[in-house]
């Protein structure tokens, strides 16, 4: 229990009111979480602030508030303690707490296998002590310190604390806090996050751990692991080492057998040998921890029989190697927790030894779903890549969820597989499908899913699961995630695009045209926006069968993405590209004599043909050959022989909004077709509709429908709705970089076009004209802020801009701000913020700049 006057004393706060409890049972950081009887932690950072958040957390039950500034609404029936800084008011807490307690302080430390050590330290340690552990709740920073804490009481002698320690410097502050007993460092591994330069740096890091160590106490390091060999020397404290197979070490684990459900192994320390050990845990990579719970155990007085007794227990740990009954029988290895290039290839190591065990006569595949990795920073490509490789030599199927994941099927692809074995994803959903549908599970087939928290594999394993109550042992389960507010991109605005609602959308629009019309999808002009290669995936996942691009460049990205599905470029393709485009096998869309009588003689000195549509110009003006001499045209292409001629087509000019015109272009594309078939002319695919035309007249489908804008939830025009299911894709948003409170009549922005009315609040964003965030004629209107229009003011400036938030409460630098999405109940659209500028919905989108990242 967390009692109030333990703050105030070791925080030097005040109480805001008459206090209304005394004790509170946990601390929340997150309102979404928040429950009865809990202390509130109002938390600043340079990510966010969470003050914002103090009355939703009110509202579900917390009965505290720790804040800086007094709420603005009725604190009657709570206790507010005021400090100056919330999260040192922690920090001190802790302090204060783990003096007043007097307990043994267990950290433990490094880069990988920290929760899995806790566990073990924590289970020997309680065969004969009261242990308190770290809190499994994936906090940032130094959060899980006093969320541990909130539950210590006089009786524990021993506390177990897992520290992740994220950037340099992180290590200095803890150990101001905490004097460790025992430190263990299960691994330093070779991969580090995006918060350091380099290994170097975190083990300089961890090292400031073991400089806190007096000579009475316990170092535990894994002899196994370079970087903690070296750091063998660096302490005055008694050391332990320990290591599978590692011989040398001090606790030495030899004789290793995997099997899908334990690990077995000898155990040797000093004169003593133990044979035929086993735990509940699965890999080689996950003995060392349980040995670094023998070797603390070992110092407090605990044999390797009592402590080797006591693993045997061990839980499975959810996303952790956990075994788990998947659909029709399947073994599921669930290792979503935080996948890292360490772990994940650990995974594939003990796959690659369950594989070499298996019966000959028994069909069963190894089936590796991967997500995208977190915080590799510099090493991100390369980290992904390398896990591909190796996944080429193991698994029998590879599917990847996610940009990053995707590099890991590209490297798997150049590295022999075969291309049905793998299919890449860019959502949980069509990963899922790929999974259930595709490669359709049997009773025989290992499943093992892992990836970056971000990536959230779990809801992957959750859909592969026989039994759905099996979900309680999925990780994240009762986690208190960061808030929205702390949990952004460190990007100054970004793009966050909803791959499950394209999903939704394409899905949506096959049904609409039925099975005998092919669907096209348009993902020219880099998907307006979306990031081509992903939008592609996961139409081609979803029912498109054909994809459109307006170039040859466009296309090769999509091949060289590794996508085979058939591609129509759309607009003019020069003789240099042509080519490529026959070694590609692109669809090239032809309107010219001349220019089909020379892609023809390319294709013949290639020995190729080249396969191409030929457009129509019904009424557009654009690129077509004229309905006149239409005729004459296809006529000579019969003599061109390295052409195959899969397709003709037309556009129509305004589809969106004037149907008479729309139904001239569709007769005279039809009275063309009549006498071409009559002249024995056939088309594979004939096509006209785009989206607007797919919606409204299924007369202009024909047998292929050109969909672009409704797959992107963006609507024709206003007399022409998206089905209800169809939502937008693409969100962007940005973050407060300042806010300052302006007297009257002051200015704002270059030229000084606005003034002040009032005392006004101004939040400065960093977002402008250089991202697509236009400056004139006109810009954007209003943005989102806490749920709430703000309108812009002022000019807007190549990465600035300003907004009005007098009116909206609590605004503060980091919060998350909408240009365009939604945000609570209120929405901004692309056809709001297109009638405010005078252009069009899929102007918006596409002049957001390809440098914004998209996530």
């Amino acid at each position: 229990m967390i009692s109030l006057y333990d703050i105030l004393e070791s925080s030097n706060g005040q109480l805001f009111g008459e206090p209304a409890a005394h004790l509170f049972t946990s601390f929340c950081f997150d309102p979404r979480h928040a429950g009865e009887s809990q202390l509130f932690v109002a938390l600043k950072t340079e990510r966010g602030d969470t003050h914002q958040f103090m009355r939703e957390a009110v509202d579900h039950g917390v009965t505290g508030i720790l804040c800086t500034h007094p709420p603005d609404f009725d604190t009657e029936e709570l206790s507010v303690i005021l400090v100056r800084d919330t999260e040192a008011a922690l920090m001190n807490w802790t302090r204060y707490m783990l003096h007043k307690v007097g307990t043994q302080v267990v950290c433990v430390a490094g880069t990988a296998g920290k929760s899995l050590a806790v566990e073990s330290i924590s289970r020997v340690l309680s065969s004969q002590y009261s242990v308190l552990r770290s809190t499994d709740n994936d906090l940032p920073g130094r959060l899980a310190l006093p969320a541990t804490l909130a539950s210590l009481t006089p009786e524990h002698q021993f506390v177990v604390l897992e520290l992740n320690v994220t950037r340099p410097g992180m290590m200095s502050e803890i150990v101001q806090v905490v004097q460790p007993d025992v430190v263990v460092l299960p691994s330093l591994g070779s991969s580090i996050s995006d918060g350091f330069a380099n290994i170097e740096e975190v083990v300089a890091e961890n090292r400031l751990l073991l400089d806190r160590l007096s000579p009475t106490s316990l170092a535990v390091l894994n002899a196994d692991d370079e970087s903690s060999r070296a750091l063998m020397g660096a302490t005055r404290a008694r050391a332990l080492t320990f290591g599978v197979e590692s011989f040398g070490a001090d606790v030495i684990a030899y004789n290793v057998l995997n099997s899908v459900d334990k690990t077995g192994f000898d155990l040797r320390y000093g004169a003593e040998r133990h044979v035929g050990r086993w735990i509940p845990w699965l890999g080689k990579h996950q003995i060392g921890a349980a040995l670094a719970g023998l070797c603390v155990g070992l110092h407090y007085d605990i044999s390797l029989d009592d402590g080797l007794r006591t693993l045997i227990d061990l839980p499975y740990m959810p996303g952790r190697m956990n075994p788990l009954n998947g659909l029709q029988n399947s073994l599921i290895i669930d290792d979503t927790h935080s996948g890292t290039p360490q772990s994940m290839l650990a995974a594939l190591d003990w796959l690659l030894t369950i594989k070499a065990q298996q019966v000959t006569d028994v069909p069963q595949r190894i089936v590796f779903v991967m997500g995208d990795m977190d915080h590799l920073g510099g090493q991100v490509g390369q980290a992904h890549r390398t896990i591909g490789q190796h996944a080429a030599e193991v698994v029998d199927v590879l599917v990847t969820e996610g940009t990053e994941a995707a590099l890991a099927g590209r490297a798997a692809l150049d590295s022999g597989i075969h291309p049905r074995q793998v299919t890449m994803t860019y959502s949980i959903q069509d990963a899922v499908q790929a999974i259930r549908e595709r490669y359709a599970l049997s009773e025989h087939d290992i499943v093992l899913v892992t990836g970056g928290k971000t990536a959230r594999m779990e809801l992957i394993v959750s859909a592969l699961l026989k039994d759905e109550r099996d979900q309680i042992q999925l990780t994240r389960q009762d986690a208190l995630s960061e808030t929205a507010v702390l949990a952004q991109p460190s990007q100054l605005n970004w793009v966050s695009l909803d791959l499950d609602a394209l999903a939704t959308n394409v899905r949506g629009m096959k049904i609409l045209i039925g099975d005998s019309v092919t669907l096209m999808a348009v993902v020219k002009a880099d998907a307006y926006g979306h990031g081509a290669v992903a939008v592609a995936r996961t139409a081609l996942l979803n029912g498109a069968e054909y994809l459109a691009v307006s170039s040859v460049t466009e296309a090769l990205e999509l091949r060289e993405a590794g996508l085979d599905a058939p591609i129509l470029v759309l607009n003019y393709t020069p003789l240099s590209a042509i080519r490529q485009a026959i070694r590609q096998r692109l669809t090239i869309t032809i309107y010219d004599l001349d220019m089909a009588r020379t892609f023809d003689r390319a294709a013949r000195e290639l020995g190729e043909r080249l396969s191409v549509h030929v457009k129509i110009d019904t009424g557009m003006g654009r690129l077509g050959v004229m309905p006149k001499d239409a005729m004459n045209l296809f006529r000579h292409i019969l003599n061109l022989k390295s052409l195959d001629v899969e397709g003709v087509f037309t556009h129509f000019a305004s589809a969106d909004e004037d149907a008479e015109y729309t139904a001239f272009q569709l007769k005279t594309f039809k009275d063309l077709l009549k006498p071409l078939r009559a002249s024995g002319f056939t088309f594979r695919y004939t096509h006209a509709a785009n989206s607007a035309a797919t919606l409204i007249s299924k007369e202009s489908h024909f047998n292929m429908v050109r969909v672009g804008l409704a797959m992107y939830g963006l609507v024709p025009s206003p007399t022409i709705p998206l089905p209800s299911e169809f939502k937008p894709v693409l969100s962007w948003k940005t973050v407060v970089a300042q806010v300052k409170t302006l007297p009257p009549n002051h200015p704002v922005g270059y030229g000084r076009t606005y003034y002040t009315q009032a005392e006004e609040r101004i939040a400065i964003l960093p977002v402008g004209f250089a991202d697509g965030f236009r400056r004139a004629p006109n810009t954007w209107r209003e943005v989102l802020v806490h749920g709430q229009r703000a309108a812009v003011v002022g000019r807007v400036s190549m990465e600035k801009t300003a907004i009005n938030v007098t009116a909206i409460p609590g605004v503060s630098v980091g919060d998350e701000v909408i240009l365009l999405g939604h945000q609570g109940s209120e929405h901004i659209t692309a056809e709001a913020i297109a009638k405010q500028l005078g252009t069009s919905n899929y102007e918006v989108v596409t002049s957001i700049l390809p440098r914004i990242p998209r996530h």
